[in-house]
């Protein structure tokens, strides 16, 4: 039984991969990209629900995170019809992450994500702006999304700083 949500969380990785295999603009996408997101969601209520949150679980759940962001950058970059600006502000995001990290290797010796509410509103508020930004052609979800991504990755850097890393 403890097992299980860490079992959904490596699920969501293949589902992230499986993404790579389907056309951004068909069904089946879309159809594996809610699976993905609600896992998401899953994994951790249901982690919480039956006692079993642990480090490692955290951390699987982080890489699934990535990969499933990757995937979609895979696959949703080449279609996004995003201006220069905001593709800039979204490297600028990306190289403080980077940054927040390189700052937890150094500091700690490890990799540190901290689960903060910012990053898991963020997080959410991607998985439904990215679907509404690209079929209703509407940038200010986008924008939403990208003021608090950006106030996330600043107080992610600053937890990592002070030590409060979980």
């Amino acid at each position: 039984m403890k097992h299980i949500p860490n079992i959904i969380t490596a699920l969501r990785i293949v589902g992230a991969f499986g993404l790579l295999f389907f056309d951004v603009r068909g069904s089946l996408f879309w159809t594996l990209y809610l699976v993905c997101g609600l896992s998401d969601i899953l994994d951790g209520f249901l982690a919480r629900k039956l006692r079993c949150e642990s480090k490692a679980g955290a951390l699987l759940d982080s890489v699934a995170d990535l990969a499933f962001v990757a995937c979609c950058c895979v696959k949703l970059i080449p279609v996004l019809n995003l201006p220069f600006w905001l593709w800039i502000w979204a490297g600028a995001i990306v190289v403080v992450k980077v940054i927040n990290q390189i700052s937890a290797l150094v500091m700690y010796k490890k990799i540190c994500f901290p689960h903060t509410f910012a990053n898991k509103a963020t997080g959410l508020l991607l998985f439904v702006t990215v679907p509404l930004t690209m079929f209703l052609e509407t940038l200010v979800p986008m924008v939403v999304t990208a003021s608090l991504a950006t106030f996330a990755a600043v107080q992610e850097g600053h937890f990592i700083r002070i030590g409060k890393n979980s």
